[in-house]
């Protein structure tokens, strides 16, 4: 098995069946042998029995993992990646914002030895933004990327780390996975940089990607979690360091 495709889902019921159609049209394409891990983070909706019903219809390796409480974005995507089995995994959001079809190039930049991790981007020249953020969310990101700068020092080469469309061989994500802390949406950060502790390199590359306005970000709820988890990340690496 070549691919592995994990997808967090937090009451998504109204849209998991588009990400799975769309995860079965890549695979019957033929260019990739693979499977599909949809991650049900305790929902209160019927995200698992529609992503169920949707996979009964495809021709597809699926398998719908159900979190019996909300761990947050980061536990559904360690759920997801610690259960796969292809020889590379890609972690995309609900909502199909990037095709399927860039995995492609983030594999080929893998298996060429530029780097151990693709990330996909929508900071790069190069990418095809088909519809934007509203203004307040691209604040928001703008915000939150001059924090994570100051306080984390992500490097300068790393446009996009909140991107919801990220490879890497499974060997390597595991073990990061394996030791991932942060169970919300700040995740990607303590990731990137266990991987740069590591020795990993990343690479990111230009994507298509089409803002999904149905999020899961409550600018007013989520900001001061996500910041309250950026401080404890940086304190919990700064104590494995000694």
């Amino acid at each position: 098995m070549e691919l592995s495709i994990v997808i967090p889902a937090y009451e998504e019921s109204h849209k998991i069946g588009r990400d799975i159609d769309a995860a079965a049209l890549f695979f019957a394409a033929g260019r990739l042998d693979g499977e599909l891990i949809v991650v049900d983070d305790g929902s209160r909706d019927d995200t698992r029995d529609a992503a169920q019903r949707a996979g009964e219809t495809i021709g597809l390796p699926i398998r719908v993992i159900r979190l019996n409480v909300n761990h947050g974005k980061g536990g559904a995507v360690r759920a997801g990646i610690l259960a796969s089995r292809g020889e590379f995994v890609l972690f995309a959001d609900s909502g199909y914002s990037v095709p399927f079809e860039w995995a492609l190039t983030g594999i080929e930049m893998i298996q060429a030895g530029r780097c151990d991790i693709a990330h996909g981007s929508r900071k790069m020249p190069g990418c095809q933004i088909v519809r934007k953020q509203p203004v307040v969310r691209r604040f928001c990101s703008k915000a939150f990327r001059t924090f994570v700068d100051i306080l984390m020092r992500i490097p300068k080469d790393l446009t996009d780390t909140q991107c919801g469309f990220k490879i890497y061989r499974t060997d390597i994500a595991k073990q990061l996975y394996g030791e991932l802390i942060t169970q919300g949406f700040a995740f990607d950060i303590e990731i990137i940089l266990r991987a740069l502790r590591h020795g990993y390199r990343i690479c990111e590359f230009p994507i298509e990607w089409s803002c999904d306005c149905d999020s899961r970000i409550s600018i007013h709820h989520t900001s001061w979690r996500v910041f309250r988890d950026l401080f404890r990340i940086r304190s919990i690496l700064a104590r494995e360091k000694r």
